[in-house]
């Protein structure tokens, strides 16, 4: 038995350091650089299974958490949300959505709100604490604004456009018929939270009658009937022709810029065969002062490049289609993780990323910056922008090869 025993010891302790340096031979592979190594390629079936309790629906919604890449490595915070995910609050003229930092404690820069108004269903007259950025998804609606200097803005405005209203400017929203609106509200605070406004009826409401009267000039009876709760999302009545709208504030003067701006019909700023990219900054959308956006559109199997942004973190919208982010960072560190329509992403800034369209249909996300305007290093770009021989020390790649990468910014590669 002893004999037997030794033998048996020894025996596993040489499967042990095959298995051992088996792996280690892995790890200094192509597409396996860690020790020990990573990934479900370097498991066995046994380790593999899940027997405990599990929701299946919920582990299809990201299955790179599942089954993450062997090239995944180290700890992240979680960068996926998602507004699938969160409670609605539904009233008679539409619903409204959040997520601020405290449901979503990634996203430090910005908050942000998906919104529907019916066919005539008014946003209460308000105004916020924190700049307020938005892109029309579907439908119209009506906007009015009032500027520092006192001028009125009224404006319709339809799926790929956007507005933006300062922080104190006070403001209205409107859904038209016949299919109302709907968009995502981008805050350049991240706690800012859309059930926490400065609301027309509240104010009025929460201030003495005879004050109202000295105020307004009229008699104290003239507040009898104000509400004495606030309407947040009301049903109200299909407004008139936007000119009749515009002819009875015309009085008041003109604003110096646009409160809004057609994102989708400029001029992209990189288009080909594998996806197109629109974008508005400062530059572009002048009111738009602490909010940098871009659509991108990302056609099936194509690569939106690796890059980074060097000035502000990268907040996404998932308009539509399945897509797949890979963020790398210090460490080093990389998480890859899958999304869909109506999911939110983070991407910290200077962190590098890419994606990849996994799905069938083109992918579109919105990506959006707390900055005046859009900065990107992409990384193809830097190393054909750096002496030949220098990134040929490093990456053991022949001059005459690195000269094919791609060049240019805000890349997008085909499949």
């Amino acid at each position: 038995m002893e004999e037997l025993s030794r033998r048996t010891l020894l025996a596993l302790s040489a499967v042990g350091g095959a298995a051992v340096a088996s792996g280690a031979a892995q790890a200094a592979t192509f597409g396996n650089p860690d020790q020990p190594p990573e990934g479900a390629v370097n498991s066995t079936p046994g380790a593999l299974s899940s027997p405990g309790p599990q929701s299946p629906a919920l582990e299809a919604q990201i299955p790179a958490f599942q089954n993450p890449p062997a090239t995944d490595v180290g700890n992240m915070p979680m960068l996926w949300s998602s507004f699938n995910i969160m409670p609605k609050r539904v009233q008679a003229g539409g619903w409204a959505r959040q997520i601020t930092a405290t449901e979503f404690p990634a996203a430090k820069e910005v908050s942000g709100v998906n919104m529907r108004l019916g066919p005539g269903g008014i946003r209460e007259m308000h105004w916020h604490l924190a700049g307020e950025w938005a892109l029309m998804t579907n439908g119209r609606c009506r906007i009015t604004v009032l500027d520092k200097d006192g001028h009125p803005y009224v404006r319709d405005v339809g799926a790929g456009d956007l507005w933006f209203f300062p922080a104190g400017y006070p403001h209205s929203l409107q859904g038209l018929g016949p299919d109302g609106a709907e968009f995502v509200l981008v805050f350049d605070d991240a706690f800012q939270s859309e059930y926490n406004t400065l609301l027309l009826t509240d104010w009025l409401a929460h201030t003495p009658p005879a004050i109202l009267a000295q105020n307004f000039g009229v008699p104290a009876d003239t507040f009898k009937n104000i509400p004495l709760q606030d309407l947040w999302i009301f049903q109200g009545k299909e407004p008139p022709p936007l000119a009749v709208d515009q002819a009875a504030v015309a009085s008041g003067g003109t604003p110096a810029e646009p409160f809004t701006f057609s994102l989708t019909a400029t001029t992209p700023v990189k288009q080909n065969e594998a996806g197109e990219v629109h974008l508005a900054d400062s530059r572009t959308f002048k009111a738009s002062t602490t909010i940098a956006a871009a659509i991108e559109t990302i056609r099936p199997g194509a690569l939106r490049r690796m890059h980074w942004h060097p000035n502000a973190d990268e907040w996404q919208y998932w308009i539509k289609g399945r897509g797949r982010m890979t963020v790398f960072n210090t460490g080093p560190r990389a998480q890859t993780i899958d999304f869909q329509a109506g999911d939110l992403g983070v991407v910290p800034k200077s962190q590098g990323h890419y994606i990849e369209n996994t799905g069938d249909e083109d992918v579109q996300v919105l990506a959006v910056f707390r900055a005046p305007e859009y900065q990107e290093v992409d990384l193809s770009d830097w190393l054909t922008h750096a002496p030949p021989e220098l990134v040929a020390q490093h990456l053991n790649i022949d001059p005459a090869v690195l000269a094919r990468f791609p060049r240019g910014r805000v890349g997008i590669q085909p499949g």
